[in-house]
């Protein structure tokens, strides 16, 4: 059965969400990460309290024939409290700011879980499953790579992905996503490198053919706690 989805996100999301909903979404009752089977208004839907944008939101999975009724009902509801429709690329920049990694970009198969930070997600003391003894391999000897965030010293162009990331005077690994962080008012990137020059200084990240300094951030630079999208 085929679904398709659709986010909605922001302080007044669980405002919004529950005016459709009998199901009780405070966070007591539904934190951050839970995932049920409920009707929005006449729509059945999964619903999962998850954010790819750092704030409070929700995902809602629905047949491809309820999508419409999904989305104009969502849209009415939502008018009241100041619903705004957000795209592709200011997605984008906002999971950049949280640091999140996508499919296809950070997440892929060239990299095992340790080196792409979903270590967190694989249980080693599970029965055998397919890819464990790689996945063991990995987390014994820490995996050749690391995902990590930068803060770029662009001006007119940011990076996007693939560019060289230097180190020294060598090329030494790559982008994996860039983009502008509208919240921060800052040009940021994900990327690949060795393990061994995970917590060193001293980068540059190539665009359009220049180099630009690149500085290795700890942690998300958007509310690195996590706190408004667990709120």
């Amino acid at each position: 059965m085929e679904y398709v989805g659709l986010s909605v996100a922001g302080p007044r999301s669980r405002d919004l969400l529950q005016t459709l909903v009998r199901e009780d979404l405070s966070n007591a009752a539904f934190p951050f990460l839970s995932f049920k089977r409920m009707d929005v208004g006449m729509v059945p839907a999964y619903v999962g309290r998850v954010s790819f944008t750092g704030e409070l939101g929700y995902e809602i999975w629905v047949t491809s024939e309820y999508q419409r009724a999904l989305y104009e009902l969502l849209l009415a509801a939502g008018r009241p409290l100041g619903l705004r429709q957000f795209g592709g690329r200011a997605l984008n920049a906002m999971r950049i700011e949280k640091s999140f990694g996508t499919w296809a970009r950070e997440y892929r198969p060239i990299y095992g879980p340790y080196e792409a930070a979903l270590g967190r997600f694989v249980d080693i003391n599970k029965e055998d499953f397919i890819g464990r003894s790689a996945a063991l391999e990995e987390k014994r000897g820490g995996g050749a790579l690391r995902l990590v965030g930068f803060e770029v010293d662009a001006t007119d162009a940011d990076a996007i992905g693939d560019e060289p990331i230097w180190h020294r005077d060598a090329v030494v690994g790559w982008v994996t996503s860039g983009a502008f962080g509208y919240r921060l008012g800052r040009s940021l990137a994900l990327g690949m490198v060795p393990a061994a020059l995970a917590g060193e200084s001293e980068f540059q990240i190539e665009v359009i053919g220049e180099r630009r300094g690149a500085r290795l951030l700890q942690g998300a630079p958007y509310d690195a706690a996590g706190s408004r999208m667990r709120s």
